[in-house]
């Protein structure tokens, strides 16, 4: 396949996943098990917009991102309602962990073909994505683990986040809290501090601490000029009372 080819091909799937990113990300009380989706979804925006041609390094690195947009395009394959017989022309998957398993392996298949280029490490972070969808918490962990402790600041802050979702999904609040505490101590472009801020304050809440939540909401209504977070914060502020 030509390289401009395979270049378009990517950037469409960027733009597909940026504007799903946006719809997603407007609504604060989304399961937190799709917020690791939507953080695998932003790592992508993220290292397209920031990294500045992190994916053109060299011919194997080329490669290597070409078949994480299609790991991508994988993990949003549509799930066909139960009883409903596959259609060989119209991909699609019998249930999410079907296709966590599916995208698993194409992620993993990357990481062993292309172990030393930069995109390896996103398809780590994307191994820890899907193995929460195949409900392999050890696995995810240890693989966002491995992200978080790597070179890339970004990319090690969008995976913090996703552990930060995964400790409260299992009942680990109090190592939930502290990560989401260092993303609000210590934010970066692709984590900032109120996307922590609003994941930390809606912990509280769903723990039965509204007066931590209380003030969280409070603070980001004080400290910010976003009129989403502002808008979001009241929101939530009125359902405490």
């Amino acid at each position: 396949m030509r390289a401009e080819t395979r270049h378009q091909l990517k950037q469409d799937t960027f733009s597909r996943v940026t504007i799903g990113a946006a719809e997603k990300t407007a609504h604060w009380s989304v399961e937190h098990r799709n917020t690791l989706t939507i953080a695998g979804i932003v790592v992508v925006v993220i290292a397209a917009g920031v990294a500045g041609g992190w994916y053109y390094l060299s011919a194997q690195n080329e490669k290597a991102s070409f078949d994480l947009s299609v790991a991508v395009r994988t993990l949003e394959t549509p799930l066909r309602p139960a009883g409903t017989p596959a259609q060989p022309d119209s991909p699609s998957f019998a249930s999410a962990k079907e296709r966590a398993e599916a995208g698993r392996k194409q992620v993993q298949a990357i990481m062993d073909k292309y172990p030393h280029t930069r995109t390896a490490d996103m398809a780590r972070y994307f191994l820890g994505v899907t193995s929460v969808g195949a409900g392999d918490n050890a696995a995810a962990e240890s693989n966002f683990k491995a992200v978080e402790s790597g070179g890339n600041k970004e990319l090690a802050s969008v995976a913090k986040l996703a552990l930060a979702a995964l400790y409260r999904n299992t009942n680990r609040t109090k190592d939930a809290i502290a990560l989401y505490q260092e993303l609000i101590n210590q934010p970066t472009v692709s984590v900032g501090k109120v996307t922590a801020q609003l994941q930390l304050a809606e912990l509280y809440q769903s723990n039965n601490q509204p007066l931590d939540a209380k003030r969280l909401y409070e603070q980001i209504k004080k400290d910010n000029s976003n009129p989403d977070a502002v808008q979001m914060a009241t929101q939530k502020l009125a359902e405490l009372k």
